[in-house]
């Protein structure tokens, strides 16, 4: 396994719309980019991380919530196809280090999704899974978490940000 460089806002990268995992592709090039992933969210520390992430442009995310790496889940090709209520909560991100804002999505929400091995399974559930599913479901589609706020606050998350980034290379 290897850990993958997480792509950081605003790389345009991010903003690339992952394509569809196809039938032939689950093979163990498949499984091995799922694992790194997943070693690389563990190591960043996260709960969550997109194919989009990790520049590699499928229809692909992973999330696990549990405190002792248990509990993985693997979304492949998914479709969320209910949104229920709305709920505003606070969202961080790996490619945003550092950045913690408010974001107002769906409280409850129902996914199909195919797992690692291409098996479709469904997920109903208004707990922390669904705002965690949306955040990473927004990145196979190109959005960002701060794509949900004004123009002054992206200005000022992306200057922090590119602070950052120049701190880094100058260390």
């Amino acid at each position: 396994m290897a850990i993958l460089e997480i792509l950081e806002y605003p790389d345009p990268r991010l903003k690339t719309k992952a394509k569809e995992i196809l039938p032939e592709e689950f093979s163990d090039a498949l499984q091995k980019q799922i694992d790194d992933m997943f070693e690389t969210m563990y190591a960043a520390p996260g709960i969550g991380l997109a194919a989009t992430q990790v520049d590699y442009h499928k229809r692909l995310f992973i999330i696990d919530l549990s405190e002792d790496k248990s509990e993985p889940l693997v979304f492949i090709n998914p479709k969320i196809v209910e949104k229920r209520d709305l709920v505003t909560n606070e969202e961080g991100c790996l490619s945003f280090p550092g950045i913690y804002t408010k974001v107002e999505r769906a409280k409850g929400i129902k996914i199909q999704a195919l797992d690692r091995h291409g098996k479709p399974f469904e997920i109903d559930t208004d707990e922390f899974l669904a705002i965690a599913i949306q955040h990473e479901h927004d990145h196979i589609e190109g959005i960002v978490f701060v794509d949900y706020l004004s123009p002054l606050k992206q200005r000022r998350i992306r200057s922090m940000l590119e602070k950052q980034q120049k701190k880094k290379l100058r260390a």
